[in-house]
């Protein structure tokens, strides 16, 4: 393990499906998501989702970039202290509401249809997620890190600019060598302040990442390039914290010891 492993980049995505908001420092809790992060998911017709009762749904539930590309065009910004949601499209605000009011929901799942109209499986209806509980990908994806040397190494692949958001990851690394991600799985990352992160899993990736995420357009194929290439579609991890603490932008990363 590299002693440059360092943490480049922290983002929050508040909406699954929409826009990411960069962070310069992030508090997390032992065994909690990461904050602020897929409060909300934009259900696309009856789900079954029971806030009461809240269980894991698959994304195609939802809108989502990897069938909805013209999403990455919108430019989201989520105010927690007020609970309010607003929407840019070509720098204009095309919608605000108060998501903690039907009235403000309906707002935005209003507007939201009238620009996606040919993906209307049924009713949108912007869903909150209970205490407890996020809209993740992966029922197990509390954390999610990317490392930008595979970002890199997928640039080679494809003879193209990759940007890292394509992959939607909360923590963005570099130090480390392309693909050595991968093999963090069961181990845990230590920051210099306490933080403890638990690798859980490989994150196999979708069509989502073909999607650019300023223009909206689906211009590479990067799962199937990754298959290609290397047998396999896993770009990035999924991680638990074991030990909280506030994470900053250019925090040093270091492996803990195995223990035996």
């Amino acid at each position: 393990m590299t002693s440059d492993l360092h943490l480049a980049a922290l983002h929050r995505y508040p909406v699954k499906g929409l826009s990411p908001e960069r962070l310069d420092t992030a508090a997390l809790d032992a065994g909690g998501y990461f904050p602020g992060d897929r409060l909300f998911a934009v259900e696309n017709g009856p789900s079954g989702f029971d806030p009461r009762a809240p269980i894991h749904q698959p994304k195609i539930k939802f809108l989502m970039l990897m069938r909805h590309e013209a999403l990455a065009c919108l430019d989201v910004r989520y105010a927690a202290d007020e609970n309010s949601l607003t929407i840019r499209h070509g720098g204009q605000i095309v919608a605000r509401g108060d998501l903690g009011t039907a009235e403000g929901r309906a707002v935005i799942a209003g507007f939201l249809a009238d620009y996606l109209p040919e993906a209307l499986r049924g009713p949108l209806a912007v869903l909150a997620a209970p205490d407890g509980f996020r809209f993740t990908d992966s029922p197990r994806g509390y954390v999610s890190l990317l490392n930008l040397a595979s970002v890199a190494a997928i640039e080679t692949m494809t003879g193209a600019a990759v940007d890292p958001l394509r992959f939607r990851a909360n923590l963005h690394i570099a130090g480390l060598a392309a693909w050595r991600e991968l093999d963090l799985v069961g181990r845990t990352l230590t920051t210099p302040d306490g933080v403890a992160l638990r690798v859980l899993k490989r994150t196999e990736r979708c069509a989502a990442t073909n999607v650019d995420p300023v223009t909206g357009l689906r211009d590479l194929a990067i799962p199937h390039t990754l298959s290609r290439h290397l047998g396999h579609t896993d770009c990035g991890v999924y991680a638990e914290v074991v030990a909280g603490g506030v994470l900053k932008v250019g925090d040093r990363l270091d492996l803990a010891e195995t223990s035996h």
